[in-house]
């Protein structure tokens, strides 16, 4: 089935699951598709299987808090998450056994982006240090370390080549993954008709457009080689400034973000033109929304994690 107009129009609630007590502050889908893993506000761990629809296991993250929450390259036991806690240390989870397998210490204020290189064991963190280190899975050091001059959110590209940051909410600097101390190679402003800090920063799957999600009811597509700004979408409530993410379909040709009410709002990144609103009957307002990379459903969540699916006739 290809992702069209219609088919994200019938999508609809098929599971919706009361795992937490405190809001749901990110959800990831293993890469074959077939897990997902969500971290919330009350410190769990909730593992989903996909295929059969509903919850495994919860694991507890008490001491540290658990945030931004991502499995490891190719590896459906294994997650990398930050702390919203004690500390600003990020850890390496083993999911079938709860253990610890790694910690990455260095940053020295809280960690506002993660970002797992998709060939590789590498990985990005960006930090309200205004720092971006760079990590390799197998060793607890740093591998090097950029400094933006700014707040920084990034993320890998499709390819695991180059990483994107998005600085001080106005620039996007673009790093070669083997040069990352030589600077960035291209630079872009980007200046928001509206006054708004960017909360996260996405690449498309063809690795053409940059995603970049606001708090100020706005987000933009961007051309990931120019940095001019293809699209600027609002129109969804967000009027408490919340971080809402937002994300591609896999297919590049749609993005999605959920909105305070509970709805998520769709746009062509072709035409630009608004094609779905759909009502999760969230009762509060959507943080985390992920489409599944391999099959035809998408997270999201409030402190409720719901799933959908296209409800297509064949008729």
């Amino acid at each position: 089935m290809k992702i069209s107009d219609s088919v994200l129009r019938s999508f609809r609630v098929a599971r919706t699951y009361r795992e937490n007590s405190q809001k749901v502050n990110c959800v990831d889908f293993s890469p074959n598709g077939e897990n997902a893993v969500s971290s919330s506000d009350d410190d769990c761990i909730v593992l989903y299987d996909i295929r059969k629809g509903k919850p495994k296991r919860t694991l507890f993250s008490k001491k540290y808090g658990v945030d931004l929450i991502r499995y490891t390259h190719g590896d459906t036991q294994k997650v990398v998450y930050s702390s919203n806690k004690l500390d600003d240390t990020i850890r390496y989870l083993s999911l079938t056994d709860n253990k610890f397998i790694r910690y990455f210490p260095g940053h020295t204020a809280r960690v506002i982006a993660l970002s797992m290189s998709p060939v590789d064991d590498t990985f990005i963190s960006g930090s309200l240090d205004k720092t971006i280190r760079i990590w390799d899975l197998r060793s607890p050091n740093c591998q090097g370390l950029t400094n933006p001059l700014g707040k920084p959110v990034c993320s890998f590209d499709p390819d695991g080549l180059i990483f994107a940051a998005g600085v001080e909410s106005q620039a996007i600097k673009l790093y070669d993954v083997r040069a990352f101390d030589k600077g960035p190679f291209a630079s872009f402003e980007t200046r928001f008709n509206r006054v708004c800090d960017w909360t996260g920063l996405k690449f498309s799957n063809d690795g053409k457009q940059i995603l970049i999600s606001t708090n100020g009811g706005m987000i933009s597509v961007l051309n990931a080689f120019s940095g001019s700004v293809l699209h600027t979408f609002s129109g969804y409530n967000n009027s408490k400034g919340f971080s809402l993410e937002a994300c591609f379909t896999p297919d590049s040709q749609f993005v999605m973000i959920g909105s305070e009410d509970g709805r998520v709002h769709v746009w062509s990144t072709e035409s630009g033109m608004k094609v779905a609103v759909l009502d999760g009957k969230h009762p509060g307002p959507i943080n985390t929304l992920q489409f599944n990379p391999r099959y035809m459903t998408f997270a999201s969540a409030c402190t409720n994690m719901t799933f959908w699916l296209p409800c297509v006739d064949d008729s």
